[in-house]
This record gives C-alpha cells, sequence and structure tokens, in this order.
C-alpha cells in the first residue's frame, strides 16, 4: 500500500487550476487550427486567429487566457491500493487557497454564495470535488475543470420517458439554439444520457473533458456526436458569434443504464477548453497530462 501525502494533493491541485487558467490544451490548440484552415467567413476567421494569437500570448507571458478564472472543479479518481498520510479535502481547499494568495495576476473573486450574492473567494463545498474509485490502482488521477460564466450559464438537463435517438438529439439541438453564441463558441459539448438526474450531469461533465477527435468505441453514440457536431455547425453562430463554420470543435456523449425515465444532460467549454490532469503515485512522482 502506498501513502500519497496531504502536503503534495495540496501543491498539485493548486497547480493543475493555474495551468488551466494560461495554457489551452493541445488539441484544443489543433482543433482551433483546423478549423481556422477550412472557416469561409473572413470575420469569423480573423476572430478565429485572434483566439490563437492570444492564447499563444497568454502561455508565453504567463498570463491568463481569460479574466474570467471561474471557480475550481476537480474530478478525482482514487485508486484502492492508496493511503493518504492526512485530509483530502481539507489539502485541495488549502491548495486553493496557496492559489489566491500566489497567482500573477491575481483573479478575480467569482466564489458566489447563491443566497446572498456575496463574492469572494471561499465557500461552502468550494472548491467542488467529485470522487471515483479505481479498482487495484496505486494513484491518484485529479483533472482540474473550472467553470466560468460563459460557458456554465448554459448547461441544461431535462428528463424524459423513453426517449428516442431524435427526440434526444432534438433537445440537444435545443439548448445549443437557446444558448447561441453566448458560450464563448467554438466549444466542445458535453452530453449525458440515462442513469439518474444527478448521474447524468456528471456523464455529460466528464464526456466533455474526453480528448478532441477521440472516437467514440460506441458505434451509437459515434453517429450520435457526428449528426449533432454537424448540425451544431450548421448554426452559424460562430466563434465569439461572428457567424461562419466553427461554433463546436467536438461534440462528446456518453450514456448509463437506467429506468424508463431518462436524464439528458448537455454542457459546454468555452473555447479555452480549460481541463488539466495530474497522476500521483505514492513516490511522490507526478505525471502532468491533458
Amino acid at each position: 500500500m502506498g501513502t500519497i501525502s496531504s502536503a503534495l494533493l495540496r501543491k498539485v491541485t493548486a497547480e493543475l487550476y493555474e495551468r488551466s487558467l494560461k495554457k489551452i490544451p493541445e488539441d484544443t490548440k489543433l482543433a482551433l487550427a483546423r478549423a481556422r484552415s477550412v472557416e469561409t467567413n473572413q470575420t469569423a476567421g480573423h476572430t478565429l486567429d485572434n483566439m490563437i494569437a492570444s492564447a499563444r500570448a497568454a502561455e508565453e507571458e504567463n498570463h491568463f487566457v481569460c479574466s474570467d478564472s471561474g471557480i475550481p472543479v476537480y474530478f478525482m479518481k482514487v485508486g484502492t491500493q492508496v493511503n493518504f498520510d492526512g485530509p483530502v479535502k481539507q489539502a485541495i481547499t488549502d491548495g486553493f487557497s496557496d492559489l489566491v494568495a500566489s497567482i500573477q495576476p491575481p483573479m478575480l473573486a467569482h466564489v458566489t454564495n447563491p443566497l446572498t450574492l456575496e463574492r469572494g473567494y471561499a465557500g461552502k463545498d468550494m472548491p467542488i470535488t467529485t470522487f471515483e474509485m479505481i479498482d487495484d490502482a496505486d494513484y491518484v488521477e485529479i483533472t482540474c475543470s473550472p467553470k466560468a460564466l460563459g460557458s456554465g450559464r448554459w448547461a441544461a438537463l431535462e428528463i424524459f420517458t423513453f426517449p428516442t435517438l431524435d427526440v434526444i438529439e432534438r433537445y440537444v439541438m435545443d439548448v445549443v439554439l437557446k444558448a447561441g453564441p453566448q458560450h464563448c463558441p467554438p466549444v466542445v459539448i458535453g452530453v449525458g444520457i440515462g442513469g439518474t438526474f444527478d448521474y447524468a450531469a456528471k456523464l455529460a461533465k466528464q464526456a466533455m473533458l474526453r480528448q478532441i477527435g477521440t472516437q467514440n468505441p460506441d458505434p451509437i453514440l459515434a453517429q450520435m456526436e457526428s449528426r449533432l457536431y454537424t448540425a451544431v455547425n450548421a448554426t452559424g453562430f460562430g466563434p465569439m458569434g461572428t457567424g461562419g463554420d466553427a461554433t463546436a470543435m467536438a461534440v462528446h456523449v456518453d450514456y448509463a443504464s437506467g429506468h424508463g425515465f431518462t436524464p439528458v444532460a448537455v454542457c459546454f467549454n468555452c473555447w479555452i477548453n480549460r481541463r488539466r490532469s495530474a497522476r500521483i503515485y505514492p513516490s511522490g512522482h507526478v505525471e502532468y497530462f491533458e
């Protein structure tokens, strides 16, 4: 049995948040470049050029890609062979506090109490962290995906009774059309189907984090992703609402078995596609990846 220290968790979770704010993932850079190479709308093309240049400048100058740093959201996968030498959730909370105190440029206060609308850097259940177990693993895998206002505002969920694939896809497009360009496209769209109310939302969030360009192993879902990707980009909203061909960089769908009632959840990641991951081993070795 290995042991992972609270101090290392505190350090790594803070680093993941900072890295996700200052560097867009490599697959996202490639997706933006591909979108630019086929864009037929001149204004949209200029917008994509500005996005690519902004991302490059932020990385080179160690600045935020966007001033909306969002709120900290972590997905934790914990190996069943791992032991911890101290608190886990408190280590993540302390890591966030460390980052707030040290990061340059400073972060804006986005953590909001929904009852009083008071804003700050701390609050109930903050950072938002979900945990999942991995059988027989001796490591902890952490993904940080900060959620900002643009993409976070337009996520949606509805529960259907024995829906057909057509009904599901029509609902996804209804959510897309309602959002319009307000989620800062081109976006990555995550769709979760089935399970329960809470689990469908989790499926959508995790699907959203999948690498752009990866093939869905389920042929039904692969075909659904292709149809939705084509339909979303046919809306013409384009990069930041300037028109054109690139409203989505990817549509990723996952499902879980459930009852006759079928929740369908839809969420978005803006063009920055913030996500950063690390795997921590008992030896203290840390692997960072996107």
